[in-house]
């Protein structure tokens, strides 16, 4: 079929940069906070877990610009510019974020790889600097208010897969939709139809999404992660319909894009 209309999804951690965002910051300035955290997570919502962190190495005193200096250094892969770069260039793809970071972590990564203009909408946890240096971050669902119903395993802060997003915003942290935080199925609702989607992820709860995927779609599955174990246990049993390409290094992603120019 002839591909006119084209949308590239990006999960970001280990997706489109080569770590995780909410890790590698406590890996580099409080690898103590880390080791807590890998237990901690049993009993924490993962993001008000980093949420709590940021409030402790706060109170440390470790300040904006470090955090801000550490997020600038984390590794993003040469090869991951260049191909998301050229089809960025050809003017007939749009690019969409759905990532469970947030939105502060996910703007200074962009802006210091020359990438801020890559995303027309990123949805995302919301995040903000107050006054006195601290990072404040919260779920993108409100844990009092309506929750996401999804049965496939998305986290309780975001669900990326059906009816949500339907303000077109740049950086979407909120929640209109009845249904809070399910993303991807009313963006394609809203912004649609495209004749091609294709979804680059490494994590669990890249699956959820996928499974809107029709046999046309691509999806750009890091090997040895998450997503490629779902897929390998319950891709057909959910009913998996598109096209799975593997990548390891970002490289080979490069190569994949590569095919994908319209």
């Amino acid at each position: 079929m002839s591909i006119q209309r084209q949308l590239f999804v990006f999960d970001f951690d280990w997706s489109l940069a080569d770590q995780d965002t909410d890790r590698y910051t406590f890996e580099v300035l409080a690898p103590d906070l880390r080791r807590h955290m890998k237990t901690a997570k049993l009993d924490t919502q993962w993001t008000d877990l980093v949420a709590q962190s940021l409030q402790k190495i706060h109170a440390r005193g470790i300040t904006r610009e470090q955090i801000e200096h550490t997020l600038v250094n984390l590794p993003f892969h040469p090869g991951m510019i260049r191909g998301v770069s050229k089809i960025k260039a050809e003017g007939k793809t749009t690019f969409l974020c759905l990532s469970n970071a947030n939105s502060v972590f996910i703007k200074t990564i962009l802006k210091a790889k020359g990438l801020e203009n890559l995303f027309d909408e990123i949805i995302t946890n919301p995040a903000e600097w107050d006054d006195s240096g601290l990072l404040k971050l919260r779920r993108r669902v409100d844990p009092n208010g309506p929750q996401h119903t999804c049965k496939v395993g998305c986290s309780p802060n975001m669900c990326k897969g059906p009816l949500s997003s339907l303000f077109p915003c740049k950086i979407n942290t909120h929640s209109p939709s009845p249904f809070p935080g399910e993303e991807l199925e009313a963006y394609l609702a809203k912004h649609g139809p495209f004749d091609r989607v294709v979804y680059t992820g490494d994590g669990s709860n890249d699956f959820c999404p996928i499974l809107r995927l029709r046999p046309q779609d691509v999806v750009a599955c890091r090997s040895y992660r998450g997503l490629q174990t779902r897929i390998n246990e319950e891709g057909e049993k959910e009913g998996l319909k598109a096209e799975i390409r593997y990548w390891a290094g970002a490289w080979e992603a490069e190569e994949i894009y590569g095919t994908l120019s319209i």
